[in-house]
């Protein structure tokens, strides 16, 4: 390419982000063949990208913000003006020589598009996303999570994490979801009072743990979480909210779009929980030896929109053996540090 033969030699300063999350790096540029290639400023290369793929994100603007492609959430800025000026004569060069499709290309293009978009609309969707969650790994699935609770605390703070309070809730997990891998956090603020997410997630708000006078309360929401991930799986709650790109992005990479992952956590920051059938939940607190009682009136203090939990309290009459030892139940309280 003619345009890339006069700069090869030029380099010049950057800032360079990889992702969201990641801090920026002074980086040094320089063309490669077909590619601009990232080096940091000892010399290593960190990375290539794909001149005909490079995307402009501020057309006209200086400093000049460029992304390796239109999805990449991957950013570069430069404000070298010799720089800036050999990379827009390289991209409008490509610009030139990308292939003009005649009309018969773009009909049969068109036709394919409708039967595609038909396909996506009737039948597509549903099925991808249930042969999606059917394949994805529960690695992928914990991974999710984690990137899902990574941007839920942008809003709720970061999880209460007090070394004593911690164990507690970790042994209060395991005593109510034994070998189901699942992690429960509390959250400072910002959230309702229970949510999951995909990956074994339960998060709570840390008035849950401070509001009662023992865990039962708080064993309640932990189930009743539990029950609505294994009623409706989180992650394919998600992908239908997603829609079929990003589904289909997650099937063939093992990655959801930031887009996705920002709009879901936003969801689970705002949308009430889904109700349960009395006869379900009941039968999780049956088998993990919890009284209903504490957590329905947790949810109605009144107690009149709960009675079936309250009357049918599963362990009524009984001697519940404690979830956890006055000492652990302290230390949980006190997991927020206040």
């Amino acid at each position: 390419m003619t345009a890339l033969k006069r700069y090869q030699r030029l380099e010049s300063p950057g800032v360079w982000r990889e992702h969201a999350d990641a801090q920026r790096k002074n980086v040094i540029l320089s063309f490669g063949d077909a590619s601009l290639v990232i080096t940091d400023t000892a010399e290593r290369v960190l990375t290539h990208w794909s001149l005909a793929a490079l995307d402009r994100l501020n057309p006209g603007a200086v400093p000049a913000l460029y992304a390796p492609d239109a999805d990449s959430d991957e950013v570069l800025e430069v404000d070298d003006p010799l720089m800036i000026e050999a990379l827009e004569t390289v991209r409008d060069a490509v610009a030139k020589i990308r292939p003009n499709p005649g009309r018969l290309r773009l009909a049969l293009f068109a036709a394919i598009a409708a039967g595609v978009a038909a396909l996506g609309v009737f039948w597509l969707p549903g099925a991808l996303v249930r042969h999606t969650v059917s394949v994805v790994p529960p690695q992928v699935r914990a991974e999710i999570g984690q990137d899902l609770l990574a941007r839920v605390t942008r809003v709720a703070g970061q999880p209460c994490a007090r070394t004593g309070g911690a164990r507690a809730l970790d042994r209060l997990a395991a005593r109510l979801l034994p070998g189901q891998g699942a992690r429960v956090v509390v959250l400072p603020s910002g959230m309702p009072r229970a949510a999951h997410l995909p990956g074994g997630l339960i998060l709570l708000n840390r008035a849950l743990v401070e509001d009662h006078e023992d865990a039962s309360a708080v064993a309640g929401f932990i189930l009743a979480e539990a029950a609505r991930a294994d009623r409706t799986d989180p992650l394919a709650v998600l992908l239908d909210t997603a829609g079929v790109l990003a589904t289909f992005k997650l099937l063939t990479s093992g990655h959801l779009p930031e887009r996705a992952l920002e709009a879901h956590a936003r969801t689970v920051l705002a949308a009430p929980a889904a109700p349960l059938p009395e006869p379900t939940l009941l039968a999780r607190f049956a088998a993990a030896g919890v009284p209903s009682t504490p957590y329905a009136y947790a949810l109605d203090v009144s107690g009149e929109g709960v009675l079936g939990l309250i009357e049918a309290d599963p362990m009524r009459g009984q001697s519940a053996v404690p979830l956890l030892s006055d000492g652990d139940w302290v230390q949980l309280q006190a997991i927020c540090g206040s």
